[in-house]
């Protein structure tokens, strides 16, 4: 199975450098990094300041695996806002990132942020198509920059555009690019598919469209700490030749979170040796 990583904004509290020893202290292989925590203004951060956090990583044995709530900052951002040129900047900004992602040594970016991709009310038809041509501006960029680009399937309330691995890769599929693909966030997932999620995985992963998946139950809560089962989610990543990173993405931290980074890892491992 490919390389573990935690989702820095987890302890994001903690200096970027002590994230990073922390996180290898713990055992994991990387750092899915969410550049809001970096900058606020991470698609301009300057050629020494990428090097510096790359080497930050480097130093503590750690990869930088993926790029992740993409469109926290700068604020405002949207790609289905019905100003144009709002529209037009986040295309730019979403540029910028695949930049960065290269530059750090990230293979892939998830592009969540359910709040900067809602369809506005009663423009819902014209919001489709601005979605599509956003992604399509984010493959190209990707390709240019040599890195994926993920749409992130998300689930209601907080998103209501692209909700299920089908819709996903039904985008995927219309833009055609190497570059873009989708993934799999089990929480999003255990919330809004009706099909068990070791089918979803055999599938998709075999069709190409899977290039990324992220581990949280559908409480919100960390892989161990609900009532999904990701034995057999593991189980099926593993026998569908999954190749891709694993990044642990909780969004409660329950006593912090710290605990619940050392839980996860722990747990996930444990499964992992359980089916080895």
């Amino acid at each position: 199975m490919a390389r573990i990583a935690l989702c820095n904004e987890v302890i994001r509290e903690m200096p970027f450098a002590d994230q990073c020893s922390f996180a290898a202290a713990l055992g994991y292989d990387g750092i899915e990094l969410a550049p809001f925590t970096v900058s606020a203004e991470p698609h301009y951060l300057t050629a020494t300041e990428r090097r510096e956090i790359r080497a930050t990583v480097a130093d503590c044995g750690l990869a930088i695996t993926s790029l992740h709530w993409l469109l926290v900052s700068p604020e405002g951002l949207s790609i289905t806002d019905t100003d144009a040129e709002v529209r037009r900047h986040t295309r730019d900004v979403m540029a910028g990132l695949c930049d960065l992602a290269a530059d750090l040594g990230a293979p892939v970016l998830v592009h969540g942020s359910p709040a900067q991709r809602r369809l506005p009310e009663g423009r819902e038809a014209e919001a489709v198509g601005w979605t599509h041509e956003a992604f399509a501006a984010a493959a190209r960029a990707a390709e240019k920059a040599g890195v994926t680009y993920c749409v992130e399937p998300l689930a209601p309330p907080d998103n209501n555009n692209i909700e299920t691995l089908a819709e996903a890769a039904a985008l995927v599929d219309a833009i055609g690019s190497a570059h873009l693909k989708t993934m799999l966030d089990t929480s999003a997932a255990g919330q809004t598919e009706s099909e068990p999620l070791p089918a979803l995985i055999a599938r998709y992963v075999a069709s190409g469209h899977i290039a990324h998946v992220q581990l949280n139950d559908p409480n919100r809560r960390g892989p161990g700490e609900g009532e999904m089962r990701f034995g057999p989610i593991l189980k099926a990543l593993r026998e569908a030749g999954y190749a891709g990173d694993i990044a642990i993405e909780p969004f409660i931290y329950e006593p912090d979170g710290r605990a619940c980074a050392a839980r996860a890892v722990g747990y996930v491992k444990g499964v992992l040796d359980a089916l080895a």
